[in-house]
């Protein structure tokens, strides 16, 4: 017995509209990173390694992490105004 399951296309109905990319700075050295964990397993250990990377390697000033509350739902409106009033470079981790 087989079951047909329906194709979804992740790419329907996309908007035309381009968003511009954020301007990026030409190094990190003295910078205030932010990270967003994003509550997937073990996010926390890879983005602690990344913040010592990161000021090991680049000269980053200052690490500051969030935390989502849940993986699947973006993060609120307060995270994201306190990332963008205390950093300026910001990363979101992704994964699964």
């Amino acid at each position: 017995m087989t079951t047909d399951l329906p194709f979804i296309d992740p790419t329907r109905g996309v908007s035309k509209t381009r968003v511009p990319a954020a301007p990026r700075p030409m190094d990190l050295r003295g910078k205030t990173v932010g990270l967003l964990d994003n509550t997937k397993e073990q996010g926390d250990v890879i983005l602690e390694t990344i913040a010592q990377a990161l000021r090991e390697r680049y000269g980053v000033a200052k690490v500051v992490t969030w935390r989502k509350q849940f993986y699947s739902k973006p993060a609120p409106a307060e995270i994201i105004d306190e990332m963008a009033n205390e950093v300026q470079v910001a990363v979101a981790a992704l994964g699964g």
